[in-house]
């Protein structure tokens, strides 16, 4: 649970927007989209496995 404290002088869009920024950080929509739906762990294994070569080819030596 994320709870952000609004102090007296702030305003409801500065505290809304810590919000998003500690939402957007603990990575909570990005975990629910992979939770959406259940991967095996061999699809999963594979898609890392691509996702590396790519990066590889695309910035490495």
């Amino acid at each position: 649970m994320i709870i952000v404290t609004v102090k007296d002088s702030e305003s409801i869009d500065r505290a809304l927007r810590r919000y998003k920024r500690k939402h957007q950080k603990l990575g909570i929509t990005k975990q629910l989209r992979n939770r959406k739906y259940f991967t095996k762990p061999s699809v999963s294994r594979r898609t890392e496995i691509l996702k590396a070569k790519y990066r590889l080819e695309k910035y490495g030596v």
